[in-house]
């Protein structure tokens, strides 16, 4: 096989072509992402609008983690509470009863003067 530049040359040195042959080729234009203006317009608004989504996602993931966080501290805000509300009521509930205790105590006490005087005086009669 004989190449294109080889029979080119051949055919100068013998005088019948005078310059070299061109050979006119028709690139199209290449579009980005299609082969018409239309396909790149879609290309290009599905690229935005998959950007737009992505961007979303993102705010929404950080929104929720916002949330998240604030509910970890209102839980936490809301525990402690509820300990202190309970230590606060068991102090309360051992005070009265302690009470409660010494009145009840000191009232049997009391009572026990009242008989025995009662007897020291039936005694005596």
């Amino acid at each position: 096989m004989t190449s294109f530049a080889a029979v080119s040359a051949s055919l100068r040195i013998r005088g019948l072509i005078t310059r070299a042959p061109s050979v006119l080729a028709s690139v199209p234009k290449r579009l980005v992402h299609g082969s018409t203006r239309k396909e790149a317009s879609v290309c290009d608004k599905a690229t935005e609008a998959q950007q737009k989504v992505a961007k979303k996602a993102d705010e929404g993931a950080q929104t929720i983690s916002d949330a998240a966080g604030n509910l970890k501290d209102k839980a936490k805000n809301t525990a402690e509470e509820a300990w202190d509300k309970v230590k606060d009521t068991t102090e309360k509930i051992k005070d009265t009863v302690t009470g409660k205790t010494e009145e009840t105590k000191e009232s049997i006490k009391a009572t026990a003067k009242t008989v025995e005087r009662s007897m020291n005086t039936k005694n005596l009669k």
